[in-house]
């Protein structure tokens, strides 16, 4: 399914440096500090209670074998008429061949937030996407912990892992709704190997879109350098309302703007990990941006500027097929003013209200067209156009057990990898007529080496529209051969 929340922004000639989120669970909050005006806000308080919520995360990403394709500019040039019996393979190529490489082990560190006292703790993606060992270490190098991963999302940066400990100072969760400009801010985490490090600032901006992923930012101008990556960002009572997540510097380190994502997404995040596995992303079927934003691009291009009746509210350029706004009767060049009863001047407050749906739930929206207020309701959907929740494919429903090929399988065959089927059991794997003994080497154009990488397979299909398995390898006997498998019933 198409891609349907996008904004249109100018662009900025800025270096975005991704950073990792954390968040929190609710204890009992502080009251609210008391400052006389034109008196300096301390923040003392606020760190006293953030500090030890705020972890250290190392990541570990083994040494691996990997497929690459690389360019040999004289391989079609010199490709051999005789198939190959000057040892050369036939040409026509295009100068590209593949060969194996070993990667070497790679170490990354982050911050994160703990969330409740039984080990939750919350993070950016990409400070744990792809690590093969995670260690988490209290505040002020307590104790330390192996950790695994509950759920994890690309687009919204946010991760839940896990590590088996009790009582542990989980920090609360505001409402970064309440957030106001000008507030100010701590941010807390473990940057440029300065472990246990808090900055202040203020409360920039909110609902910053930035990039196709994460939106609806929180902005701030604490310092926010590599490592923050998964720390708080908090209040003067030491509250979270925010993870941090990217820092925007011409120079890649802090003399710009921090962002850091709104716990409104960050507790709906966790919700979503700990039932489904998964986030759960609502779409609402529109391409689009702030009325004034298109308004600004059409003058810069010395277009006619067409009068909607208004300069806030949500422009909307194109109507996604089958979306829900599609099918609530919205149309390109309508403009969307209120979502549930809440005014949306900018593309951002819109993807943080939706953020914070799940497919089948239901929005109210108000929208202008021709001048004239219409109201419509719409059933969200999810990447795969229905309303039903999206939950992670489990492996058992293949049906199949399977394991790496052994070192005679793979003289034999003359393969370097590969998982025989052992035993097929029913499932998908048997709908597809997968036999025993057929070896896989690639599902959907991924190198399976092991059980986690069909593992990781599956999930990852089963997020997808299509829900769909291309599997190819080769037979017992040498021949090659594929399967379609379908992980959704027809």
């Amino acid at each position: 399914m198409k891609k349907i929340v996008k904004s249109f922004m100018p662009a900025v000639y800025l270096i975005v440096i991704a950073f990792s989120a954390a968040s929190c669970n609710k204890t009992q909050a502080a009251p609210a500090a008391v400052t006389a005006p034109g008196q300096p806000v301390d923040l003392t308080y606020a760190a006293e209670k953030s500090l030890p919520a705020v972890v250290y995360i190392k990541s570990v990403t083994n040494s691996k074998v990997q497929t690459v394709e690389y360019s040999d500019p004289f391989e079609d040039f010199f490709s051999d008429p005789f198939g190959g019996f000057f040892g050369r393979g036939q040409g026509g190529n295009n100068g590209t061949r593949k060969r194996q490489v070993q990667t070497p082990k790679r170490a990354a560190a982050g911050s994160g937030v703990i969330i409740s006292a039984d080990g939750y703790i919350v993070t950016n993606n990409h400070v744990v996407d792809g690590a093969d060992e995670l260690t988490v270490t209290l505040n002020e190098n307590s104790k330390e912990y192996s950790a695994r991963i509950i759920g994890a999302d690309k687009a919204t940066d946010l991760a839940l892992i896990k590590i088996d400990a009790k009582n542990l100072p989980a920090i609360v969760i505001a409402n970064s709704d309440d957030v106001k400009v000008g507030e100010w801010v701590l941010a807390v985490g473990n940057p440029l190997g300065l472990n246990n490090t808090v900055t202040a600032g203020i409360v920039s901006a909110k609902a910053r879109t930035m990039g196709q992923g994460v939106s609806s930012m929180i902005q701030t101008d604490a310092a926010i350098n590599q490592g923050n990556s998964g720390g708080a960002l908090v209040n003067t009572r030491g509250e979270l309302i925010g993870i941090n997540a990217m820092l925007a510097s011409p120079t890649g380190s802090n003399i710009g703007y921090g962002f850091a994502i709104p716990t409104t997404i960050v507790k709906k995040a966790i919700d979503d990990f700990k039932k489904y596995g998964t986030y759960q992303r609502a779409m609402i079927g529109i391409q689009g941006s702030s009325v004034k934003d298109y308004v600004d691009s059409q003058k810069d291009q010395d277009k006619e500027v067409e009068d909607f009746g208004t300069m806030e509210g949500i422009y909307v350029a194109k109507v996604v097929d089958d979306g829900a706004a599609a099918d609530a009767g919205l149309k390109d060049g309508d403009v969307i003013t209120h979502v549930d009863g809440q005014k949306v001047k900018q593309f951002g407050e819109l993807q943080g209200i939706i953020a914070q749906k799940r497919p089948g739930d239901k929005v109210t929206i108000k929208y202008l067209r021709n001048k004239k207020e219409k109201t419509a309701t719409l059933t969200l959907k999810n990447e795969q156009g229905n309303t039903k929740v999206v939950k992670n494919a489990d492996i058992d429903v293949l049906g199949v057990d399977v394991r790496p090929v052994t070192e005679s399988q793979k003289k034999q065959l003359e393969i370097s990898y590969g998982l025989e089927v052992l035993k097929v059991n029913g499932g998908k794997m048997k709908e597809a007529g997968v036999p025993k003994g057929f070896i896989i080497q690639t599902v959907n154009d991924n190198a399976m080496r092991s059980f986690d990488d069909l593992q990781e397979a599956v999930k990852e299909a089963g997020k997808s529209k299509d829900q769909m398995l291309v599997i190819k390898g080769i037979y017992p006997t040498g021949k090659r051969g594929g399967f379609v498998v379908y992980l959704q019933n027809e």
